[in-house]
């Protein structure tokens, strides 16, 4: 740290290297924080979870039991153990509830005034965040598994919804707009977070489409796991991410890359403007959710990080090198989802146990100086791996 501080105090280093290099300590150092709890609201799984970025201070998380809950991240008693209080609750008292589980909820990018939730009760509800009501309500003729608000958006604030409708299994609903082309139900969406009429969906097809909603009329392309070789691939396997159904999409922070889950264990990195398969081996990422995986990416490391749900962990691995490198464990049940705070490299994890996790960064050590130190990664014991020193050091941005 002194000698990070030392370069950039004498200009032999740019300010943005000592940040990215203390960001990727911290996640390297996550561990469950036994001194931080999350209020238990929900009396079934939690299946979703999102951080408003605007004060990075509330949480919102969605349950099997239909429930919604507001939590305050901050800790308003400054005592080294707190608990993060929920302060608002769509419960099954209130007449607005979910009928069934709720799938996904996000917070307007723009304004805490408002968040967006759906539900397998075929409905997708915009909240106002003061009263608790809703401000507007979709009904759907299928279950929504899944939606997402584009977080760069100025000129539209379109809210792309997946849902499964018997009548047309490939639709995928934007307000009035229907993208039409998988041949399946569609589990996830997202929008990128580079361009704000880029869209990705994720289908039981086995198939992952990117679309331009400016152009309805066909998807721009479809991800192929082999790259267009057709000597690795039958006929029935073309143009497919995965072997089996894909459940789960990411966007890199930058916009540059998608990543994706299915149920054949695979988890796969993708150039998002050309759709080329990077081959990257994270090796078996077990995924044993029938419906829509929530994983998320870390912000501002060098390099980045993937957190994925995996069984009753969370598996963190290096984004381009796919090296595996802890299980975060605590939960008594399958995870669900996680969401990454980007402010404090923090970690949210929500599960069928019914528990919210933070996993928070270990403290350094007044005096001690980074390469005398070993970081301990999810509980295990294991120096920094020296790859990321010389990414540190080969860092020119």
């Amino acid at each position: 740290m002194l000698s990070f501080l030392y370069a950039r105090q004498s200009g032999l280093d740019d300010p943005v290297r000592l940040r990215r290099a203390e960001s990727t300590r911290r996640v390297l150092s996550l561990k469950l924080n036994h001194n931080r709890d999350v209020d238990r609201i929900h009396g079934n799984g939690i299946n979703t979870l999102d951080i408003e970025v605007i004060d990075g201070r509330y949480m919102l998380s969605g349950g099997s039991d239909g429930v919604i809950v507001i939590y305050d991240l901050e800790n308003n008693s400054k005592k080294p153990q707190y608990t993060c209080k929920a302060i608002c609750t769509v419960g099954r008292s209130s007449r607005h509830v979910h009928k069934f589980s709720v799938e996904t909820v996000q917070w307007y990018p723009h304004d805490t005034g408002m968040f967006v939730s759906s539900s397998f009760d075929k409905t997708m509800k915009v909240w106002d965040t003061e009263t608790l009501k809703p401000a507007e309500e979709f009904q759907f003729d299928g279950n929504v598994y899944c939606h997402h608000m584009s977080p760069v958006a100025r000129r539209h604030s379109l809210v792309a919804g997946v849902f499964s409708d018997q009548t047309k299994p490939s639709a995928c609903e934007l307000v009035n707009v229907s993208l039409t082309g998988h041949r399946g139900e569609i589990l996830s969406v997202r929008w990128s977070p580079r361009y704000d009429h880029i869209l990705a969906t994720a289908s039981t097809d086995s198939r992952v489409r990117i679309w331009d909603v400016r152009r309805a009329s066909g998807s721009l392309f479809t991800l192929d796991q082999h790259n267009g070789d057709k000597s690795k691939v039958s006929s029935e396997a073309v143009n497919t991410a995965h072997n089996g159904r894909v459940n789960g999409l990411c966007f890199t922070a930058d916009g540059l890359h998608l990543l994706s889950t299915g149920t054949d264990d695979r988890m796969r990195l993708w150039n998002s403007g050309t759709g080329e398969n990077t081959l990257v081996n994270y090796g078996k990422v077990v995924n044993e959710s029938r419906k829509g995986l929530k994983f998320t990416v870390s912000r501002g490391c060098s390099p980045e990080f993937v957190f994925v749900p995996c069984g009753s962990s969370v598996a963190v691995y290096g984004l381009h090198s796919g090296e595996l490198i802890t299980m975060l464990r605590g939960h008594y049940n399958n995870v669900d989802c996680c969401e990454f705070h980007p402010d404090y490299q923090e970690l949210y994890s929500g599960g069928k146990d019914c528990n919210i996790l933070a996993w928070v960064p270990v403290l350094r050590q007044p005096g001690i100086e980074d390469d005398e130190t070993n970081s301990k990664r999810g509980g295990t014991q294991a120096a920094i791996n020296p790859a990321f020193e010389d990414a540190w050091s080969s860092d020119e941005d």
